[in-house]
């Protein structure tokens, strides 16, 4: 089981993550929904197209842009389209 945890909450566990440059994709029903706000934020990768950033709210504290998610993947990304990953602000660990 792999797990992303902020302060002793998890926010998204699955033993069906997919690993991408390092980072474990969480399926979407895994997510923790309502912990995660949607922002404005985009970026775009050259292989995996544009990705849409999540803020997370976990016991009183925000923390901006720290997941993101791909919708509309390219097709060399597919497999990750609508998948959720974290930046190292978020502890993700496997058991």
């Amino acid at each position: 089981m792999t797990k992303a945890v902020v302060d002793g909450t998890v926010v998204a566990d699955s033993p069906d993550t997919v690993v991408v440059e390092g980072n474990h994709y969480f399926p979407p029903d895994s997510v923790q929904w309502e912990h995660l706000n949607q922002t404005e934020r985009t970026t775009v990768c050259g292989w995996k197209g544009l990705a849409s950033y999540y803020s997370l709210e976990v016991g009183g504290q925000t923390l901006e842009n720290v997941a993101w998610t791909y919708h509309e993947p390219k097709d060399a990304a597919a497999e990750i389209k609508d998948y959720v990953a974290f930046y190292p602000q978020v502890s993700v660990s496997t058991d």
